[in-house]
């Protein structure tokens, strides 16, 4: 792979530039996928009202700008960077100014569930079984097309300036590649779309008749790209030198890849804000009989081979832990739940079902609330901390029960990555309420890397996936330990609390 000008040889790392729900990080990969260098910078929150949730997309381009520089100055200029790979919390959605490339509203995130109404009047409708049968999703606010509906409908002209062409949609990835790119490249890829209830998975492409139903302009839309392949260069001013942007993937998809999950059978499950499982079906969707979303994992390359996923989407895993912190402020770091919850032998009873936004999968229901049950005398904080632990176990182990279902087979071992894998007791308790290993690999923050090898196979920078199976590397394996009888148990007892907070937001108080 010859040198770019300036670059003083042949680029030896592969920068990665992960945006996500509460901070935005780069990181430089060397050959062996181990990082190099890394920079990470949080960002602001906003709530503008109950379950719905915003962001300054301003602050995402500049937190995310500004670690990608620090990374690039760090490992000696942008001479070093073969190639850049984008991923990002997928279905936050930004509408911007083509002329500008102002914002004109705040991105709304996927955690909210401002859309809500606008889904169920389509499910009212009788058109779920359409949606989900062209986009393998259920009609709910998680996803972005009606986001997009919502901006235009709210922001005074804009939907008539959406229909003449001077708006741009895009999910975060779409919005960094425009602005990496001075404005020349309105992209995304096949996986991002395929969260936006407007693509079809099948044909990989826009579906009119959706667009239509959801009432987004088709004018507004960027062009559908592979998941690893070049889509354009960084603008020289951005680093000096520009760099080819070779991968965009959402963050689930790209911590598949991450993980090395390249075969039919193989998943794993990301512990952040939310937690995602991703089981890859291989190259034909999946119908799930069980709530689980179908999508698409990744592309390889223009007209290369197409990789589909049912996907488990649970809203609330390290948030609840961030809630202990600050909400509750049971603990001073997210790190300290494992020593609380640590210190006592079980929850004592309390069961704390974290449904801070609505249930996720295999639930989808939007107005279920968070809940602490079986509170007693006894109770103390660290009862809570371990209880929020075993909710989020509970959660995930409802997905992998569904996929299960879907499929037929039960999963041989579930891989697990993000912040909160590195929580030994989250593990075990994952592991023991599965009755499956669960496996933690060296490099745990496989999202970024997964983008890293998106990028980097487009370039030449790696030569296959074979070559990537090679550097994934075991950090712990985690064996079951729990009896089948405190399995069934703890398992009937999740489900009571689960039915307690089903609809609460909507029950009659009267």
């Amino acid at each position: 792979m010859a040198g770019r000008a300036g670059g003083g040889g042949a680029p030896d790392l592969v920068l990665a530039l992960d945006q996500g729900t509460t901070s935005s990080r780069a990181i430089a990969f060397g050959h062996d996928g181990r990082p190099v260098a890394s920079a990470q910078q949080p960002f602001e929150q906003r709530f503008p009202a109950p379950g719905h949730v915003t962001h300054d997309p301003e602050l995402i381009w500049d937190t995310q700008l500004a670690v990608a520089r620090e990374v690039v100055e760090r490992v000696g200029g942008p001479g070093r960077i073969a190639a850049i790979g984008i991923t990002n919390q997928r279905e936050t959605t930004i509408v911007w100014d083509r002329a500008t490339g102002a914002p004109v509203a705040d991105a709304i995130v996927w955690q909210s569930r401002i859309t809500a109404p606008a889904c169920e009047r389509l499910r009212t409708a009788g058109l779920e079984p359409l949606f989900r049968e062209r986009t393998g999703l259920p009609l709910d606010a998680y996803f972005s097309g009606p986001k997009i509906a919502h901006i235009l409908d709210g922001v005074a002209g804009a939907r008539a300036r959406a229909e003449r062409g001077e708006l741009a949609f895009g999910t975060v990835d779409t919005f960094l590649a425009w602005r990496l790119t001075g404005g020349r490249v309105h992209a995304t890829d096949v996986s991002n779309a395929s969260r936006t209830l407007l693509f079809d998975i099948a044909r990989l492409a826009w579906d009119d008749e959706l667009l239509r139903h959801v009432g987004v302009p088709r004018a507004v839309l960027p062009l559908i790209v592979p998941t690893s392949g070049v889509l354009g260069e960084t603008d020289a001013s951005i680093f000096g030198l520009p760099i080819p942007i070779a991968a965009l993937a959402g963050d689930q998809q790209a911590a598949t890849f991450g993980q090395a999950c390249f075969r039919p059978g193989e998943a794993k499950v990301t512990y952040g804000t939310g937690a995602f499982l991703l089981l890859n079906v291989g190259d034909r969707p999946v119908a799930s009989q069980n709530r689980l979303l179908t999508t698409v994992l990744w592309q390889l390359g223009a007209g290369g081979l197409v990789a589909y996923a049912l996907e488990g989407s649970v809203f609330v895993a390290g948030a609840a832990v961030q809630w202990l912190r600050d909400g509750l402020r049971a603990i001073d770091a997210s790190a300290d739940i494992e020593r609380l919850a640590a210190s006592v032998p079980d929850s004592g009873g309390i069961v704390v079902v974290p449904a801070f936004t609505g249930l996720g999968a295999p639930y989808w229901d939007p107005d279920a609330r968070g809940a602490i049950l079986g509170i007693t005398r006894g109770t103390g904080l660290a009862e809570i901390a371990r209880a929020t632990l075993d909710g989020i176990a509970h959660q995930v182990t409802d997905v992998v029960e569904a996929m299960a279902a879907d499929t037929g087979r039960p999963l041989a071992a579930l891989r697990a990555d993000g912040g909160a894998s590195a929580n030994d007791g989250l593990l075990q308790l994952q592991a023991d309420l599965l009755d499956l290993p669960v496996e933690r690999p060296v490099v745990a923050e496989t999202t970024a890397l997964g983008a890293a090898y998106l990028a980097g196979l487009a370039v030449g920078f790696w030569r296959d996936t074979s070559e990537l199976e090679g550097n994934w590397a075991l950090d712990r394996r985690f064996e079951p330990a729990m009896g089948s009888d405190a399995r069934t148990q703890a398992r009937r007892t999740w489900a009571r609390a689960v039915d307690r907070v089903r609809g609460w937001a909507t029950a009659d108080s009267a």
